[in-house]
């Protein structure tokens, strides 16, 4: 039970977009289409939850027990930015439409804070239980992917209504995000962990 409250809480209450205001750059700029919000959510689900399994292993059988844990944040980028790499060559070859939509927000997965930051907070909360670390982390991947997604077809209906000039293209996008926030903020009594 515990952890479907870990996974429902991440991806609904502690929204890695809406609530941690991490991973914003592609929130706001790949969520003009909703095909590529779903292969940016997509992308980041795998490479969210593989770091996760990884760096698990790699800081409680390693840099944990050698006392070394000060190298955590590099090694936790090197990894990240492996797993970013084995999407990018995937996506190139299988689906170049896809790669071509998603352009330069593909690679800026590596330094996307909403990974980093799930990683960290991983490491930080559930220190070592391996059910959690990932529960967390493919909750807080799929939050990611259906803010993702959610925007983009709020932002996709916007652009075809009448809006006044002074608000179109971002200052209508930060009302509807604002919006989103708020929606998700009513989900906060709901989950207690």
């Amino acid at each position: 039970m515990q952890i479907i409250l870990i996974f429902l809480s991440a991806v609904l209450v502690n929204n890695v977009i809406l609530s941690r205001s991490l991973g914003i750059c592609p929130f706001i700029g790949v969520s003009k289409q909703l095909s590529s919000s779903l292969g940016m959510g997509l992308a980041v689900t795998f490479v969210m939850t593989l770091s996760a399994v990884v760096i698990f292993v790699i800081h409680n059988f390693i840099l944990y027990p050698l006392g070394i844990t000060s190298l955590n944040i590099i090694v936790f980028v090197l990894v990240v930015a492996s797993l970013v790499q084995l999407v990018e060559m995937y996506l190139k070859k299988a689906m170049p439409a896809l790669y071509q939509l998603l352009g330069i927000y593909l690679p800026l997965i590596t330094t996307n804070c909403a990974v980093l930051g799930i990683i960290l907070i991983n490491v930080d909360q559930f220190g070592h239980s391996f059910v959690m670390t990932i529960a967390h982390a493919a909750g807080a991947a799929v939050g990611f992917t259906l803010v993702m997604v959610l925007f983009a077809g709020i932002r996709e209906r916007i652009e075809y209504n009448q809006i006044s000039p002074d608000f179109k293209g971002i200052p209508i996008a930060m009302i509807a995000a604002g919006l989103m926030s708020i929606v998700f903020f009513g989900f906060t009594g709901l989950i207690n962990i």
